[in-house]
């Protein structure tokens, strides 16, 4: 077990944030152990050993962040409505292992948070271990859709079939005399200055002069977007826009500010592009990685600090994994597919800027040695997190 400082390494990282929403962001990571885990992915990285042998495995695309929350549904850009992985804010060219790594820590973290026994969470350790290992030996590339999920990951998209676009806006805006604005409620949005408002809409109107239809981005609103952990702090705001017209045909954007050095940066080992910002490398890996990433997904860039836009979706969701009632093969079947969609992520990913061949990731998988050591290692650093969380919450 690593004795530190905790406190001072999680204010060293998040240093520069804004006061009033790091201090959310502690709140938030001292509600249970997993809410920890989520909100200091940097402290995962820095306590990851230069010498453990799972550093030996297939160099691949990442998404640098694997936990049980961080995958959920969203429409493609193709307007069907897809599960997968959805945050690359961290994503990176590291061993495939990493992903894993942090995934089945993930689940360790989780499971008194779930009401999980350890013994039941090693069981769906292994379940998404196995699930991973045979989508990389089997080489093929698959994406997960109604038609295709099962349990409650199809109850979460047969679930969606209910949403639309005014029920969605009529929960975040208010409608008078035809226009609408954005609610602010300073649990999930704030008010922001003129000179805020200003500067957003000066980048989006930037943006929308080089699309096919500039009015569709005219700006109706801004206000800051309180959502996340591990981004909280960081400059993120919501943004009301015409679409296809007011009020009922408004669309919702996100607009998330990049940090300039990630959690993984200083611990990578392999050689990384040259991005131009750190936009481009979280949107550039997003793509390679999803099988079909959402619409409205752009970088931008103001004074040398870069953005990511993306649209705010009726069908965005995460499984409900609280309603497991006690039936642990429900978790099973939501870890596994999980599972599948991290190793397809490293599949449909191979090749490019680095990354290890397909053949090399299927012969990995064909030749699982190294799964003791990487269960091993997410049951012992499990246990430096429940450690860590203590002196976390002694602290504040």
């Amino acid at each position: 077990m690593i004795k530190r400082d905790v406190r001072e390494l999680i204010e060293e990282f998040n240093q520069n944030r804004e006061p009033d929403l790091l201090k959310l962001k502690y709140q938030k990571m001292a509600a249970d152990s997993f809410s920890f885990f989520r909100g200091t992915c940097h402290l995962f990285y820095q306590d990851w050993p230069t010498d453990s042998p799972l550093n030996d495995a297939p160099a691949s695309w990442i998404c640098g962040d694997s936990h049980l929350e961080n995958f959920g549904s969203f429409k493609g850009d193709n307007r069907l409505v897809y599960f997968g992985i959805n945050d690359f804010d961290e994503s990176a060219l590291a061993p495939c292992t990493w992903d894993v790594a942090r995934f089945l820590t993930s689940i360790l973290v989780a499971a008194k948070t779930l009401s999980v026994t350890e013994l039941e969470a090693m069981v769906l350790c292994n379940a998404a271990l196995n699930s991973y290992v045979n989508a990389l030996a089997i080489g093929h590339v698959y994406t997960v859709e109604r038609e295709t999920a099962v349990g409650l990951v199809k109850d979460l998209l047969i679930s969606l079939r209910e949403r639309d676009r005014q029920d969605f806006l009529n929960k975040r805006t208010n409608k008078k005399n035809g226009q609408r604005q954005l609610k602010i409620n300073n649990k999930n949005t704030q008010a922001v200055t003129q000179a805020e408002c200003t500067k957003v809409t000066n980048l989006i109107d930037s943006m929308a002069i080089t699309q096919v239809n500039p009015y569709f981005f005219k700006v109706l609103d801004v206000a800051h977007r309180l959502a996340g952990n591990s981004s909280l702090g960081l400059e993120r705001y919501v943004i009301l826009i015409e679409g296809n017209g007011s009020p009922n045909q408004n669309y919702l954007l996100d607009l998330k500010a990049m940090r300039e050095s990630s959690s993984l940066q200083p611990y990578l080992k392999l050689t990384q592009p040259q991005w131009s910002n750190q936009a481009e490398r979280s949107l550039t890996n997003q793509k390679r990685m999803q099988g079909n990433s959402p619409a409205l997904l752009l970088p931008l860039e103001e004074h040398n600090k870069s953005y990511v836009l993306r649209e705010l979706q009726p069908t965005e969701d995460r499984v409900n994994l609280s309603v497991w009632n006690g039936t642990i093969r429900r978790l099973e079947r939501v870890v596994e597919t999980m599972g599948s969609l991290t190793a397809w992520s490293q599949l449909r990913s191979a090749a490019r800027s680095g990354s290890a061949l397909p053949d090399d990731l299927i012969s990995f998988g064909q030749n699982p040695s190294w799964k003791k050591e990487i269960l091993n290692y997410a049951q012992t650093y499990s246990r430096q997190v429940e450690a860590d969380y203590q002196s976390f919450c002694e602290l504040i």
